[in-house]
């Protein structure tokens, strides 16, 4: 298959999975297992976990950075497909959570309340836009085709680490509020 043919392919397979996954994810948050009668055990000791996968996330993208800036492209590649990896093990346990316990109500008052939802706000946000993003990134680098690579990642790069570091953040400001 020719590097057309198969960026083609490519490009349906990102915009399918760009819709299916923040639709499954509002569909499946909806859901809580407990109240349609299962019998499961709430899934409290996720959020850290999760949060610290959110910075470990972050972590592995400035390293990346860092090692493209140094030349290596099979370092940027590791870590890439490793901060790939742990946003999509997030994503799990984000909604293994949301399916086994209540949301929890952040409890703040006054300006930091609307702090807080800002920043959750814009988090929600961008990581539904970042999805894409990420995946013609990962695609245009696999396909070879850097100089395209380059030009999305420099988009890319910033929406990711900041949706990585905003989960951190709002787990850490919602984290006194869990029952």
């Amino acid at each position: 298959m020719n590097n057309l043919a198969q960026e083609k392919k490519y490009k349906k397979i990102i915009t399918a999975l760009s819709v299916i996954i923040p639709l499954a994810v509002a569909a499946l948050f909806g859901v809580n297992l407990r109240s349609l009668g299962f019998d499961v055990e709430p899934l409290k000791f996720l959020p850290p976990i999760y949060a610290t996968i959110n910075g470990l996330t972050a972590v592995l993208l400035i390293a990346a950075v860092i090692a493209i800036k140094k030349g290596n492209k099979k370092l940027h590649e590791q870590f890439n497909t490793a901060a790939i990896a742990c946003s999509l093990l997030f994503l799990l346990m984000y909604i293994a959570y949301h399916m086994t316990s209540d949301s929890t109500t952040f409890g703040g008052v006054g300006v930091i309340k609307y702090v807080y939802y800002f920043i959750l706000i814009t988090h929600i946000i961008l990581s539904v836009v970042v999805i894409p993003f990420v995946l013609i990134t990962y695609m245009k680098a696999k396909l070879g085709k850097f100089p395209e690579h380059k030009k999305i990642a420099k988009k890319t790069f910033p929406l990711w680490l900041y949706v990585a570091i905003t989960g951190v953040i709002v787990y850490l400001m919602i984290s006194p509020y869990y029952v």
